[in-house]
């Protein structure tokens, strides 16, 4: 018998540039490779959370196609889990009149298919998060599914910081902006999906106040995601070429899922080594 080696993705944090995720996943349900685990950080977990749900990936690109080709939609959407007032810019100690509530944005976004908690899933999935108070690292595999995505998927200044499980949870690319580590004792070939860095300035100009909040965070996330690969890297990295767009690009979704299908045929070649290296081994 020919001995097949199991499967593991990390899916990174990056914003609408984790759209390309799903790219990824369709090369793997091509290949009739289905994971044996799944990690993900922010827009990774949201996607990860998906797919684990058994949805093929052809079909979340369907979903997602569909949901986010229509702007007045996107648009009442993100109105219905505004939590921010604008009278909040002078009270409150000038808060932000645009904040969002995670959990109201995941329940108008993504499908009905998701199930409400981890075990309902159809792989283990991790996800990453940031507990504000304890500046640690948190990975949540089982309980309620919905507000540990959430949590993971919280951007200071953007979504309201998610309380759960007796923490304060926020943006999980803080401390784990690329989950790998998390698998190597699931699987033995373990795939990761870098998207973090994109949008970049074509001229060295001042950024705007949002583009200067996201735009350090993807640097700091860049770094901590370096700095790892540095110790022990993945057995397969890649980094789909969604690099010219900004975190916010979420009505470009064709764009950046048209700009990924380049990483399909390097991610089949490198699974192919990778597999005939194991059966040799």
């Amino acid at each position: 018998m020919i001995a097949t080696p199991k499967v593991a993705i990390a899916l990174g944090g990056g914003g609408a540039r984790g759209l390309a995720h799903i790219v990824v996943l369709e090369a793997l349900d091509e290949l009739g490779i289905r994971p044996v685990a799944l990690s993900g950080t922010s827009i990774g977990a949201i996607v990860g959370a998906v797919y684990a749900a058994d949805m093929a990936a052809s079909e979340i690109h369907a979903h997602v196609q569909a949901i986010l080709r229509d702007r007045s939609s996107v648009m009442a959407n993100l109105l219905r889990a505004r939590v921010g007032k604008f009278s909040d810019l002078w009270l409150q100690g000038g808060g932000n009149p645009v904040l969002l509530d995670a959990r109201i944005c995941l329940d108008l976004f993504w499908p009905d298919k998701v199930p409400d908690h981890f075990h309902e899933l159809s792989m283990p999935l991790l996800v990453v998060a940031t507990d504000f108070h304890d500046c640690c690292e948190v990975v949540f595999s089982s309980g309620a599914l919905t507000p540990a995505v959430a949590g993971s998927m919280g951007i200071p200044g953007l979504f309201r910081p998610v309380e759960f499980a007796g923490r304060v949870l926020v943006d999980g690319g803080a401390v784990n902006p690329l989950p790998y580590d998390l698998l190597f004792d699931h699987a033995d070939i373990v795939i990761a999906v870098d998207v973090t860095f994109g949008g970049r300035m074509r001229e060295r100009r001042l950024p705007t106040p949002f583009g200067a909040m996201f735009g350090a965070a993807q640097i700091m996330q860049g770094a901590i995601t370096a700095q790892k690969i540095k110790l022990r890297p993945p057995d397969i990295l890649l980094r789909p070429p969604v690099d010219g767009f900004a975190v916010l690009d979420f009505l470009r979704a064709g764009q950046i899922l048209r700009a990924a299908e380049a990483v399909k045929d390097e991610l089949k070649r490198e699974l192919a080594l990778r597999i005939e290296a194991f059966q040799q081994a």
